[in-house]
């Protein structure tokens, strides 16, 4: 436990420190001491960059939220504004039946009603159209930073198991294990690469 509170180990923590102590004893792994120096290291580098893909993840993933909420928002008010739409169509529907029913001294004040509603009417559907226009620009910018964070999370998940076949490799002294270790950690780099490239 720290002095700021309690310290929780990741999943790769006791994998480095395992793999530390082999490289300071100087035991023989695979292939040898200098092996089992190369690997400690290899560890090392791989933790850095899977704890920098997996804070890239949770901030992805906290965009994709924030996106869809404003999303959410903006479909909100566009559906205020097409109730507002309807409710200056009923007025308008209402000025229309009158026009149709009162004398011709008075239809000059219900036909300027009429008109008058029509352009609420297209002023309104404007701002209801820009707002669900918004309201998918949100929703396809949170598609993506979904996609995104999927794509570290795959790269964080990838890296871990290569740490996981590194302490493998160095109980078992197993050399495909180190292969694979190498391999993997390889394949969750580029995933990582692809992550950041949007792909």
């Amino acid at each position: 436990m720290s002095e700021g509170g309690f310290h929780v180990h990741g999943p790769h923590d006791h994998a480095i420190e395992h793999a530390t102590e082999h490289a300071a004893e100087g035991h023989h792994g695979v292939g040898g001491g200098s092996l089992t120096n190369q690997v400690a290291m290899f560890t090392a580098v791989i933790a850095t960059v899977g704890a920098i893909f997996s804070y890239m993840a949770g901030a992805t993933q906290a965009n994709a939220g924030l996106y869809k909420n404003n999303a959410a928002i903006k479909k909100t008010e566009a559906s205020n504004q097409w109730n507002f739409y309807q409710s200056k169509s009923s007025k308008q529907n209402m000025s229309e039946l009158a026009l149709a029913l009162v004398s011709e001294d008075r239809k000059p004040g219900y036909a300027k009603e009429v008109e008058r509603y029509k352009g609420e009417k297209a002023e309104i559907k404007l701002a209801a159209d820009k707002l669900e226009a918004e309201a998918t620009e949100w929703d396809h910018q949170s598609e993506a930073q979904m996609h995104q964070h999927h794509r570290w999370a795959q790269a964080t998940t990838v890296l871990q198991v290569s740490i996981a076949l590194a302490a493998i490799a160095l109980l078992t002294k197993k050399r495909w294990l180190e292969m694979g270790m190498f391999g993997m950690g390889v394949l969750g780099v580029g995933i990582g690469i692809a992550a950041a490239l949007h792909l």
